[in-house]
């Protein structure tokens, strides 16, 4: 496959040097990366990451999360459009972009003949930065290695060996911070402990990227959310607004009686009916005055249909995610 390396560069509107206050410190525009085979990886894309935000970058396997990245990075040449970071045009400007920029990405890419500690203190200098023990024994706190700054990489763990990308990746102090997949391979506890950890970090004042196919990690931890899919953003939104415009509740209702079709009555109701017969299932908003559950239940009784048991669930930030992805909006 043959790498289109001609770059269309965008002016960067009125930036140069560094930037402060409420500035974007990650900035995408018209964004595009298209292969030599012709196929379009990204599609001008747009994107602005907030200082000090943790952001989630969601979307199925082939979306286009690994390449945008990449292409932040500099690790990907894009095909036309510009990324500045923190005022830096990462193509331009490259070493200066790329210093601000930590990145841990899936593949488990460590010497493994290494020690943590050689490791992690190897990466610091190749940004230039002179030696610092003491900050590289609070990364290795931070993350529970130090207890293994010692160890061979070869000898640990696959949750530890992603730890130890993590310290690598902040071992010359970024202030921009990406985590491809980081709780790939990891146990549930390990997981939540580097949970803590990303929290702990944006604290410090770090911007946190992540792309995660544990939709669960983005509700707990992203300030806001994107939804990428066929190369092209969907949606960007805080979280909490996503949640409250997509509420909705689904109610339940366990029959006594198997139905092998729902009743032409009930259709304005867009109930579903599980493969069994034996469970319909109601969405409703959460947000409106009307549910709607009292006529469905009136007409239900009208129909024949008893019920043993009901319940209800708020959707999730899963759920909102499937949809988008389905619906493509």
């Amino acid at each position: 496959m043959t790498e289109q390396n001609t770059i269309e560069r965008n002016a960067p509107a009125d930036r140069d040097g560094g930037t402060g206050g409420d500035d974007p410190i990650v900035q995408v525009r018209g964004l595009t990366k298209t292969y030599g085979n012709g196929f379009e990886a990204l599609k001008n894309i747009d994107l602005e990451i907030q200082r000090g935000e943790i952001f989630a970058l969601l979307g199925p396997n082939g979306a286009g999360k690994t390449t945008l990245i990449s292409v932040i990075c500099g690790i990907v040449n894009a095909t036309s459009g510009s990324v500045l970071v923190d005022g830096h045009d990462n193509v331009v400007d490259f070493r200066a972009a790329r210093s601000l920029i930590g990145l841990v990405p899936q593949e488990l890419t460590t010497d493994a003949f290494e020690t943590v500690w050689a490791t992690v203190s190897l990466s610091r200098g190749l940004f230039g930065k002179p030696s610092n023990p003491a900050h590289i024994e609070k990364v290795l706190k931070d993350l529970s290695l130090w207890d293994k700054k010692d160890s061979m990489i070869m000898s640990l763990s696959g949750g530890m060996k992603r730890r130890v990308l993590i310290a690598k990746a902040l071992g010359h102090e970024p202030a921009v911070l990406f985590l491809d997949e980081p709780s790939a391979g990891v146990d549930v506890e390990l997981r939540r402990a580097m949970w803590d950890v990303v929290l702990e970090l944006q604290k410090s004042g770090v911007t946190i990227i992540l792309t995660t196919h544990y939709i669960g990690e983005a509700e707990e931890l992203a300030d806001r959310v994107g939804v990428i899919n066929h190369g092209e953003i969907v949606l960007v939104e805080e979280k909490t607004q996503l949640m409250q415009r997509f509420a909705q509740k689904r109610l339940t209702l366990h029959l006594n009686e198997a139905l092998s079709e729902i009743p032409d009555s009930l259709t304005d109701f867009r109930l579903e009916l599980s493969n069994d017969g034996n469970t319909l299932h109601y969405a409703f908003d959460a947000k409106g005055e009307r549910t709607g559950i009292t006529k469905l239940l009136t007409g239900l009784q009208a129909a024949g249909i008893t019920f043993r048991d009901l319940d209800t669930q708020q959707n999730s930030l899963e759920d909102i995610f499937v949809d988008l992805v389905r619906n493509g909006a």
